[in-house]
């Protein structure tokens, strides 16, 4: 069955790496969407021994699950702060206020339900703020946002974290400059609040993203092309061989037909499929309306080797023909991305990203830490 190994020293050794690229700062770590597709429980705890002690999610759930497994492994829950960074209702109030978690408020809504959720409790406890500075997908705009640090500054809304999102902190583009502007803007509205603007990206863009805290995400499971090779692979995904052929110079490969041989090749069937989180979009020019794009290429017996058609639901094809024929067995591990072939590389083949790669991985692929 595919394996998908996580080191779990790289995974450490890159949030150390992001730590040091703003020591002024607090360095977080985003283990939303299961840690990234990689298991939530073991990327918090991993990264919580490392030093990490801020946590951001997506959902509430999310976060109850982060807290319980940092609870398990010892954490003092008044040292860590775990920020859910959307979805709050009414419902979910209690949820947060029951396991410490720091919900994010990005519309008017949001504060108000929070507000009105305390006061039902007769609770207070404080929440994140996020201001929309270029993005246009979460946070108060302008006035909103004033009037939100009028409410702060009466002490009618505690807040324990200002923050931003940067669109294209990875990209040769003016836009992180803009933000970073309007950011300090809005963030001076709320004197003493401590302040957070930086994903992955935004800590290699100089010491005036860094504020309080940074948030890397896809930076700390080594994607990104390992933002400048400063990164290790943490994720790698293998599978096995399940038979070998040889096919002859015409014939067809896999459905429709899509791939017509023009020499003799030994075909490598392995074990894998769209199913398994490995699209079929990365069979190339095996996919309709990709002619122009290669294959994502894997590594067996230390080479590069080609998918071959089209990946279907459980099996993928890799042209094999460059290997001497004694090198490669059934049973065979192939890697499909790894430290021999970069996660970003595979993505990119497939028309896509990292992140989803690593979201997409299947229930029926064993993550095993290593």
């Amino acid at each position: 069955m595919p394996v998908l190994e996580i080191d779990r020293a790289a995974l450490q050794s890159n949030w150390r790496t992001l730590a040091a690229r703003q020591p002024c700062a607090r360095t977080g770590a985003a283990v939303k969407a299961d840690g990234y597709g990689l298991g939530a429980a073991p990327v918090a705890t991993a990264l919580h021994e490392a030093g990490c002690r801020d946590f951001f999610v997506a959902w509430a759930s999310e976060g109850v699950a982060v807290r319980k497994a940092l609870s398990q492994a010892g954490a003092d829950p008044g040292a860590t702060q775990i920020f859910v960074l959307q979805g709050l209702e009414p419902a979910t109030v209690p949820l947060h206020l029951r396991h410490d978690l720091v919900p994010v408020l990005s519309t008017p809504d949001d504060v108000a339900v929070w507000q009105d959720g305390l006061s039902t409790a007769g609770a207070r406890a404080p929440a994140a703020l996020q201001v929309e500075t270029g993005m246009n997908r979460l946070g108060l705009d302008d006035g909103e946002t004033h009037k939100a640090a009028a409410l702060a500054v009466s002490g009618d809304l505690p807040l324990c974290l200002v923050m931003s999102h940067l669109a294209s902190a990875d990209e040769a583009t003016a836009q992180s400059a803009e933000q970073l502007q309007r950011f300090l803007a809005l963030s001076a509205l709320f004197p003493g609040v401590p302040r957070s603007l930086s994903n992955s990206a935004g800590t290699f863009l100089g010491s005036d993203y860094g504020f309080d805290l940074t948030r890397p995400g896809i930076g700390l499971y080594g994607g990104r092309a390992g933002l400048a090779g400063a990164l290790q692979p943490v994720a790698r995904l293998t599978a096995a061989i399940l038979q070998l052929r040889t096919a002859q110079a015409g014939e067809a490969v896999g459905y429709g037909a899509a791939t017509r041989l023009d020499r003799d090749t030994r075909i490598a069937t392995v074990g894998i499929g769209y199913a398994d989180g490995l699209p079929r979009a990365a069979s190339g020019a095996g996919i309709a309306l990709r002619p122009l794009f290669p294959a994502a290429d894997a590594l067996l017996a230390g080479q590069r080797v080609p998918v071959i058609g089209r990946i279907s639901m459980d099996m993928t094809l890799l042209d094999v023909s460059a290997l001497p024929q004694d090198a490669v067995r059934p049973g065979d591990r192939v890697e499909f991305f790894g430290p021999g072939v970069a996660i970003d590389e595979v993505a990119a083949a497939a028309g896509t990203i990292a992140y989803e790669l690593l979201t997409g991985m299947g229930k029926r692929v064993e993550r095993r830490w290593t």
